[in-house]
C-alpha cells in the first residue's frame, strides 16, 4: 500500500517521456524520499501534446504515454516502493483536435448539432451562432478557401466527411446529395471561418483565448461522470492516490464540482485545485479539497527572503529605461489590450446576456459597462452560486469592482447599476443567472492574459517576483511577517496544502529567481548593470524597458544557449504584445532584440557587469538558493518539486522548462559518497529534508505546531515544529515533545557586506540538537550563536535530541 503523502514530484510525460521511462526513475525518486509521483494529465490526448492537458477521450488511458497496461506496470512499480500516485485532472475543456474524428463527443455534435446526444456536453451559445458552432480554423477566409479548392468531399470511408489538410468534419444526415462543397457547408452545424474572424464567429466557451480548446459542461452530471469514470475507477481501485485538478475557476460550479469529486472519489483522497489567489486573499473554506498547489506559498517565501531596502534602485533603475512606473496602471492598460484583442467572443457573449436580461437598456451601453467590469476584476474569481446567497465577502468584492468600474466610467452608472445584480445572482431569471455565471469564468482569463501573460513580460522593475500569485511592485513590503502568518494559517484542515517554487507553469524557476533575489540586495551592482544596459540598448535601437527585462533574464539563466534565449526571447517579445505579437509578428524587431541579447550575453560592459555582480554575490546566491528550498520543503504544506529541481536548475517558462531531465546525472550524484557546489548541495538538502519530513510526518503534518524563530538579528529567517510525544517513535526532547526547527539567510547580500552574523544569536531551547543538514551537533544552553551554527552551511534543519 502507498504510504502518506509527504511530499510529491512532478514529471512531465509525452511521448518522449513515458510510462515505462518514468518506471526506469522510480529507484531513483525512493531513494531521493519523496511519497508519490505527481504526474501531468494521463488520459488520452491530441496527437503529439507535450503536456496533456488537450484531451480528446476521457475513457482511455494515453496510447502515448504506453496506454493502460504501462500505466498498471508503472503503478505497481511505485507501490512496491511505496510511492504513491497523483494525476492532474482537466475538467474544464477537451481538445478539438485535426481531426476532429479524434473526439467522438465533439464529433457527434459538429455531425448532429443541438440534436447530438453529447450536445450537452459542451459549452455553446447556439442562438449567436444561428442554430450552428462557429470555427474558425481556416488559414484565409473561406471564399478564398474554396476558390483554391482546398476543402474536398471524401466519401472513400464508413461515412463521407469534408477534408482540409489536417481538418475533418462530418456531414448532417441528409445533407451529402450534392458534391458542391459550398452548398454542403451551408447546409451544415458547423460554419467554417478564417481563424481571423473569431471575433465574430466563434460561440463556444473556450479554455482562456485558445480556440482549439473547447469548454466541457462538468456541471452536467451525465458530463461529469463520463468524463470522471475511468479517472475515479483507477482511484477506487487504488491506481490512483490522489487528484491535482487543473483550472477549477473556468467552471460555472467549482464548489459543486469539488463536492461532487469528494463524493465519488474514494475516502481520504487527497485533491488539490490550482488555484491562483491574490495576496490578500484565501482559498474559500467551504471547497472540498487539501489546498492549492502552491503559488500562495511561493509569494510568501519569496517575500521572506527579499531584501527591501534596494527596493527604491529597483524602482529608479526601471524608471529610467521609460517603462510604466505606475503596476496598476500597466495592468489596466493590458486588460484593456488583451479584452480588445483577445476577449471579444466572451465580451459578446456577455453583452448578449446582459441585453436579454435588461432589454430596455442601450447595447452598446451595455457592451461598455461589461468591459468595465472585466477590467475592474482583481481576484481571478468570485465564487457566488445560483440559489445561494452571497456571503458578506463575495458581495464586497462584488460591490468593489462594481464601484472602481463606475469610477472609471461614471456615465455608465446605469448600466452598471442594472449589471450588479445580475453579477451577484440575486435576479434568479435565467438570462440573469448565465450572465453572473459567466461574468465569474471571464474574470480569471482577463486575470491570466492580462496579468501572467502580458503584463509579467512589459514589467521590468524586478522580473523574480513576475511570477503567478505574486505582486511585482511590492518589493519594498517584503517582510518574514507574511511567511509566518500564512503557515500560522496553514495548519490544521489546511495543513495538506501543496508547497511549491517550481512548476510547468512558473515564468522563472525557482533558482534563476534565487539569483534574482540575492544580486538585487546589491543595489551598487544593480544599477552598474543597468546603466551599462540602457548605453548598449540606445547603440542597438533596443527600447530600454526591453533591454532591462534581457539583461536581468541573462542574470537569471547565466550563460544560456543561443538556441534557447531565441526561443525564450521570442515568446517573451510576443507574449508583452508592445512592437509585435502571436498574431502580426514583427521579424524585424524581435530580431533586433535577440541579436541585442546575444551580444551583450558574449561580451562587452554589461557581460563585464553582470560577471562581477554574481562574483560579488555567490555566497548570497548561495543562500537564497538553499533557503527558499528549505523552508518550501519543511513549512506547513505537502510539498512539492518539480521535475529536476534537486539540483540548481536555471530554466525559464515552458518549452524551457519542459526540458529533457539528465536523471542519470543526479542519482550519480545522489549516490556519491562526496559532492562539491551548489548542485551537490542542494540536491543534499532536498534528499535531506525529504527523508526527515518521510520519517516524522506527524512532526510536519496537521497536529504540528508552528513558532516562528527568535533572533537577535533580522537576517535569520526560521521556525520551530513540534508534537506530543503519543505513539512518537524516534528521539523526544526533554520537554516530551519532537521538535524540528528550519533556519535560513535571509538578505544575505546586505548581511555579508555589514560584517557577517557578528555577536547575533537565536534562542533554541536547553539540550542537544543535531543539523540534518551539516551532520554538526551542538548543545544548546538556550541561546547560540548564529555565527556557529550556519558556520558552513547558510540554512540548518535542527532536531532536539535530548
Amino acid at each position: 500500500m502507498a504510504r502518506d503523502v509527504t511530499s510529491t514530484y512532478r514529471l512531465q510525460l509525452h511521448a518522449g517521456f513515458t510510462f515505462a521511462d518514468a518506471a526506469t526513475q522510480l529507484d531513483y525518486l525512493a531513494t531521493l524520499g519523496v511519497s508519490h509521483l505527481y504526474l501531468s494529465p494521463i488520459l488520452q490526448a491530441a496527437p503529439g501534446s507535450m503536456h496533456g492537458y488537450d484531451v480528446v477521450d476521457h475513457s482511455r488511458i494515453s496510447e502515448e504515454l504506453g496506454g493502460r497496461a504501462a500505466f498498471d506496470e508503472l503503478v505497481t512499480a511505485a507501490h512496491s516502493r511505496g510511492l504513491g500516485i497523483v494525476v492532474d485532472v482537466v475538467p474544464n475543456h477537451m481538445a478539438i483536435p485535426a481531426p476532429e474524428s479524434l473526439n467522438s463527443q465533439l464529433w457527434e455534435l459538429l455531425r448532429d448539432g443541438r440534436d447530438a446526444s453529447t450536445a450537452s456536453w459542451f459549452d455553446i451559445d447556439w442562438k449567436a451562432g444561428g442554430g450552428r458552432i462557429g470555427l474558425p480554423c481556416l488559414g484565409k477566409p473561406l471564399d478564398e478557401v474554396l476558390a483554391d479548392g482546398e476543402i474536398t468531399l471524401d466519401r472513400s470511408g464508413d461515412e463521407p466527411v469534408l477534408r482540409y489538410f489536417d481538418h475533418s468534419w462530418p456531414l448532417a444526415l441528409g445533407t451529402d446529395g450534392t458534391d458542391d462543397v459550398a452548398e454542403l457547408l451551408a447546409r451544415q452545424h458547423y460554419r467554417l471561418a478564417h481563424w481571423r474572424e473569431s471575433d465574430s464567429v466563434l460561440n463556444y466557451r473556450r479554455f482562456f483565448e485558445v480556440d482549439t480548446l473547447i469548454a466541457i459542461r462538468v456541471e452536467e452530471p451525465e458530463v461529469f461522470d463520463a468524463s470522471h469514470a475511468l479517472l475515479l475507477e483507477l482511484n477506487d481501485n487504488g491506481l490512483i492516490d490522489a487528484f491535482r485538478i487543473d483550472h477549477p475557476d473556468g467552471l460555472a460550479d467549482p464548489i459543486g464540482y469539488l463536492n461532487r469529486l469528494r463524493d465519488k472519489a474514494a475516502r481520504g483522497t487527497p485533491v488539490w485545485v490550482e488555484k491562483i489567489l491574490e495576496p490578500d486573499e484565501s482559498l474559500p473554506r467551504s471547497w472540498k479539497c487539501s489546498g492549492t498547489t502552491g503559488y500562495d506559498a511561493l509569494r510568501v517565501i519569496q517575500s521572506a527572503l527579499t531584501d527591501p531596502m534596494p527596493a527604491s534602485t529597483l524602482a529608479s533603475t526601471w524608471a529610467a529605461t521609460g517603462g510604466d512606473p505606475d503596476y496598476a496602471h500597466a495592468v489596466e492598460v493590458a486588460k484593456r489590450q488583451v479584452i480588445a484583442r483577445s476577449l471579444q467572443p466572451e465580451v459578446e457573449r456577455l453583452t448578449r446576456r446582459a441585453r436579454e436580461a435588461l432589454p430596455d437598456l442601450p447595447t452598446d451601453n451595455l457592451r461598455a459597462a461589461v468591459v468595465e467590469l472585466l477590467v475592474a476584476s482583481d481576484v481571478y474569481r468570485v465564487y457566488v452560486r445560483p440559489a445561494h446567497k452571497p456571503t458578506e465577502h463575495e458581495q464586497q468584492q462584488l460591490q468593489a469592482a462594481h464601484e472602481r468600474a463606475l469610477e472609471a466610467r461614471p456615465d455608465l452608472q446605469q448600466e452598471l447599476d442594472a449589471l450588479l445584480p445580475l453579477a451577484l445572482l440575486t435576479d434568479d431569471r435565467p438570462t440573469a443567472i448565465d450572465f453572473g455565471v459567466r461574468l465569474q469564468q471571464t474574470w480569471g482569463p482577463v486575470m491570466a492574459k492580462s496579468i501572467e501573460d502580458t503584463t509579467f513580460y512589459r514589467w521590468g522593475e524586478f522580473i523574480a517576483m513576475n511570477e503567478v500569485g505574486s505582486d511585482p511592485h511590492l518589493v519594498a513590503q517584503s517582510t518574514p511577517n507574511e511567511f509566518h502568518d500564512w503557515a500560522k494559517q496553514h495548519r490544521g484542515a489546511r495543513a495538506g496544502t501543496m508547497t511549491t517554487l517550481s512548476t510547468h507553469d512558473t515564468k522563472r524557476s525557482e533558482d534563476v529567481r534565487a539569483r534574482l533575489i540575492a544580486v538585487s540586495g546589491d543595489p551598487k551592482a544593480w544599477q552598474v548593470i543597468s546603466d551599462a544596459t540602457r548605453k548598449a540598448a540606445k547603440r542597438a535601437r533596443v527600447d530600454g524597458r526591453t533591454a532591462h527585462f534581457v539583461w536581468q533574464t541573462l542574470l537569471g539563466t547565466g550563460e544560456m544557449p543561443d538556441e534557447r534565449l531565441t526561443t525564450y526571447l521570442q515568446k517573451a517579445l510576443r507574449e508583452a504584445a508592445l512592437q509585435t505579437s502571436w498574431l502580426d509578428v514583427n521579424a524585424d524587431y524581435e530580431r533586433r532584440v535577440i541579436d541585442f541579447a546575444r551580444s551583450i550575453a558574449a561580451d562587452g560592459p554589461v557581460r563585464e557587469a553582470l560577471d562581477a555582480a554574481v562574483a560579488a554575490n555567490t555566497n548570497a546566491i548561495r543562500a537564497i538558493t538553499l533557503g527558499a528550498k528549505l523552508l518550501q520543503l519543511t513549512m506547513p504544506g505537502i510539498p512539492d518539486t518539480y521535475q529536476g529541481t534537486e539540483l540548481v536548475d536555471l530554466s525559464l517558462v515552458d518549452p524551457d522548462n519542459r526540458r529533457p531531465v539528465d536523471f542519470e546525472r543526479r542519482a550519480e550524484l545522489l549516490t556519491a559518497e562526496e559532492g562539491t557546489g551548489l548542485d551537490a548541495e542542494k540536491l543534499h538538502l532536498v534528499t535531506t529534508a525529504l527523508h526527515v519530513r518521510r520519517d516524522h510526518p506527524r512532526v510536519f503534518g496537521s497536529e504540528s505546531s508552528y513558532l516562528p524563530a527568535v533572533s537577535t538579528s533580522d537576517h535569520l529567517l526560521g521556525f520551530s515544529r513540534s508534537v506530543s510525544p503519543s505513539r512518537l517513535s524516534g528521539a523526544i526532547g526533554r520537554n516530551g515533545r519532537e521538535t524540528f526547527m528550519t533556519l535560513a539567510t535571509r538578505a544575505p547580500s546586505v548581511l555579508e557586506r555589514s560584517g557577517g552574523w557578528k555577536n547575533a544569536t537565536v534562542e533554541l531551547q536547553r539540550g542537544e540538537w543535531h543539523d540534518h543538514i551539516s551532520d554538526a551537533t551542538l548543545t544548546s544552553e538556550g541561546k547560540v550563536e548564529v555565527a556557529e551554527l550556519l558556520d558552513g552551511w547558510p540554512v540548518a534543519l535542527l532536531e532536539r535530541l535530548s
